[in-house]
C-alpha cells in the first residue's frame, strides 16, 4: 500500500478545518443526509466489499454480512432514528440558589477526527466510529489497515463516492503514514488495535492534548462452571472462538473450566466444531484464514507448549490453523502471556471458582469476560471482577446491542462507543447557564452581605 505524504495529509486536514469552520456539519439535516447517503453507498458496494473480505481474510459472505455489514447498517439506522433527539439541547434542573437562571447541555461536535482501524474487522471497525463522527457533526480522516488491502481500496471507493473530501476522506499507507498522521493536531483520535500501539497513539495525542478513544484488547477470560449446560456452552464458545478464525478482540482468549467437567466439555467442543464446519474444517467455506504469514508464524509458535487436545493442524501455504484446544497449560506459558488473537483456546482447570477470579483479577483488566453456569453465580462473578463488557451464558453478543456501550477498561481501552455513546464520543457536552438581567441578587458580590443566611442554603 502506497504511503500518503505529509503534504497531502496537511492539505486534507486544512481543507477539513476550513469546512468545519463553515458550521455546515452542525446542521441536523446535513448530518442525517450524510448518514443516509452512507447507508445507500454500503448497499451499492456490498458485493465489492464482501468479495474483498473473502480475498483478505476468506470470510464467507454470510460471516461478512453478519459481523461487518449488518452491524454497521444497524448502527446507521439507530443514529438516523434518534439523532434529532440527541442533537437537541438537554434541559437540566437548576438548584434553588441559582434561580432564576436556567441550565442546559449543548452537544457540539469536537471538530476534525482521526479514525484508525485494524485489519480484523476492517469495514466495521472503520465505519462504525465514522457513524458517530458524522452523527455528532464532525469531519473525519479515515485510515484503514494496509494488512487488508482489498478492503482498504473498497473503503476508499465508498467514501469517495459518498462524501466531499473536506468532510470525510480516506488516506492509505502503513506505519510511515500513521506516524505522519499522529504528529498532526486533531480534535479527537479514535484508535482500534493492540494495547502496545494504543500507548503510542496516546503518547502522540498527549503532545497536542488531544482526547482519545482507544478500543484495545487483551486476554478475555471465559469461566465454565460445573453448573453449565455443556452442549450449549461448547457450541457458543467454539462459535465465539472461530468467528474470523479467532481474530476478534472480544473472542474468549482462555478457558477456566471446573475440573469435574473438563473432559465432557472438550468432547462437546469437538462435536460443535464438526457440526459447524464438517469433518474437514479446512475445506469449509465458512472457516476464515489467518491474515498474513507473520501472524501465522506467531500463532504456530504459541502452540508449542501444553497438550493439544483438539485440532493443532496447520497449513502455512493456506494460512490455515484449525480450531485448537490446548490442555495442561500453565500461567507462565507463552500462550498465557499475550493476547492470542487466533483459533487457539488454552484450558486451565479449577476446583473452586475463587481460583479463577483471583487469577483474572491479578491480570490487566480484560475487554470482555464470559461466564457459563448458574445465573446467580454468574452475577456474583461479575461483582467480584471487572471487564469492559461481557456475557453470562454467551460470548461476543454484547457487541450487537446498540443500547449497550462498547469499550474496554484500563489496559483494554479508554472510552466507549456504539449507539448514543458514539454520538457522545465525538461531541463536546457544553454546559450553559442563562441568567435574566431583570433581577440581580447581591448575595454573590463583595462584601457578601447576608453571608450567614447564604451559607445555610448552600
Amino acid at each position: 500500500m502506497e504511503e500518503t505524504s505529509l503534504a497531502q495529509i496537511r492539505s486534507i486536514l486544512n481543507e477539513q478545518r476550513i469546512f468545519f469552520g463553515t458550521n455546515q456539519t452542525k446542521a441536523t439535516d446535513f448530518r442525517l443526509l450524510a448518514l443516509k447517503k452512507l447507508k445507500q453507498a454500503i448497499g451499492k458496494f456490498e458485493k465489492q466489499l464482501t468479495d474483498a473480505l473473502w480475498k483478505d481474510l476468506r470470510k464467507s459472505y454470510e460471516e461478512a454480512y453478519l459481523t461487518e455489514i449488518s452491524i454497521v447498517n444497524q448502527e446507521l439506522d439507530y443514529h438516523i432514528k434518534h439523532l434529532k433527539k440527541w442533537a437537541k439541547p438537554t434541559k437540566v434542573s437548576t438548584p434553588a440558589h441559582l434561580l432564576p437562571s436556567s441550565s442546559r447541555i449543548i452537544h457540539e461536535p469536537l471538530g476534525v477526527a482521526l479514525i484508525i482501524a485494524p485489519w480484523n474487522y476492517p469495514f466495521q471497525l472503520l465505519i462504525n466510529p465514522l457513524v458517530g463522527a458524522i452523527s455528532a457533526g464532525c469531519c473525519a480522516i479515515l485510515k484503514p489497515s494496509p494488512d487488508t488491502p482489498h478492503v482498504a481500496k473498497v473503503l476508499e471507493a465508498i467514501i469517495r463516492d459518498t462524501f466531499q473530501e473536506n468532510h470525510v476522506h480516506v488516506v492509505q499507507g502503513g506505519r510511515e503514514t500513521n506516524e505522519i498522521l499522529l504528529k498532526q493536531k486533531f480534535d479527537l483520535i479514535f484508535f482500534t488495535g493492540s494495547s502496545a500501539v494504543g500507548k503510542v497513539v496516546m503518547k502522540a495525542a498527549a503532545e497536542h492534548l488531544t482526547p482519545v478513544v482507544l478500543e484495545l484488547g487483551g486476554k478475555s477470560p471465559c469461566i465454565v462452571d460445573e453448573s453449565a449446560d455443556l452442549e450449549v456452552a461448547a457450541r457458543r464458545i467454539i462459535w465465539g472462538k472461530t468467528i474470523n478464525a479467532g481474530q476478534t478482540c472480544i473472542a474468549p482468549d482462555y478457558l477456566f473450566v471446573h475440573e469435574a467437567i473438563k473432559e465432557d466439555l472438550i468432547s462437546k467442543m469437538e462435536e460443535a466444531i464438526e457440526s459447524m464446519f464438517g469433518e474437514n474444517v479446512q475445506e469449509s467455506k465458512y472457516y476464515p484464514r489467518i491474515v498474513h504469514e507473520k501472524a501465522f508464524d506467531r500463532l504456530t509458535n504459541l502452540m508449542q507448549e501444553g497438550r493439544v487436545r483438539l485440532g493443532g493442524i496447520t497449513n502455512a501455504e493456506d494460512l490455515y490453523i484449525s480450531p485448537t484446544v490446548i490442555d495442561q497449560v500453565q500461567p507462565d506459558h507463552k500462550l498465557m502471556q499475550e493476547e492470542i488473537f487466533g483459533p487457539i483456546l488454552p484450558i486451565i482447570t479449577f476446583v473452586r471458582v475463587e481460583e479463577a477470579t483471583a487469577f483474572i483479577n491479578a491480570q490487566p483488566k480484560p475487554l470482555a469476560l464470559y461466564y457459563f453456569g448458574d445465573d446467580e453465580k454468574g452475577e456474583a462473578i461479575l461483582s467480584k471482577t471487572t471487564s469492559g463488557g461481557g456475557c453470562i451464558n454467551d460470548a461476543l453478543m454484547h457487541i450487537s446491542n446498540h443500547n449497550l456501550p462498547f469499550g474496554g477498561v484500563g489496559n483494554s481501552g479508554i472510552g466507549k462507543y456504539h449507539g448514543k455513546e458514539s454520538f457522545l464520543a465525538f461531541s463536546n457536552q457544553r454546559a450553559i447557564v442563562k441568567t435574566p438581567t431583570l433581577i440581580d441578587l447581591p448575595f454573590k458580590y463583595a462584601p457578601f452581605k447576608y453571608f450567614t443566611f447564604v451559607k445555610k442554603i448552600l
